[in-house]
């Protein structure tokens, strides 16, 4: 299985979020490193995979709005393809 630890905490802005999650997830170079980005990405995933959102409120401190439109796309992708799990820890 597959682990991204995206830290509320450690997480500062909107590039460090998506290069966390390139690199946790290897994602491909054409990445485009955005919210569509990471659908596209999430649904063609074929490993199984989970997300752990530590520290939501810092999440919600850096990224503002960002933060919870990652948390629909985080969702609609688990509907999308089973091989995607996430859980939001505060």
């Amino acid at each position: 299985m597959c682990i991204c630890i995206l830290d509320g905490n450690v997480v500062r802005d909107k590039e460090m979020l998506h290069d966390i999650l390139a690199d946790s997830l290897g994602f491909p170079d054409w990445y485009g490193r955005n919210l569509d980005a990471l659908y596209d990405c999430l649904t063609d995933i074929q490993e199984a995979t989970l997300i752990r959102i530590q520290n939501k409120t810092g999440l919600d401190v850096h990224l503002g709005a960002y933060a919870a439109a990652l948390l629909k796309v985080l969702a609609v992708s688990a509907k999308e393809n089973e091989k995607i799990q996430y859980v939001v820890e505060d």
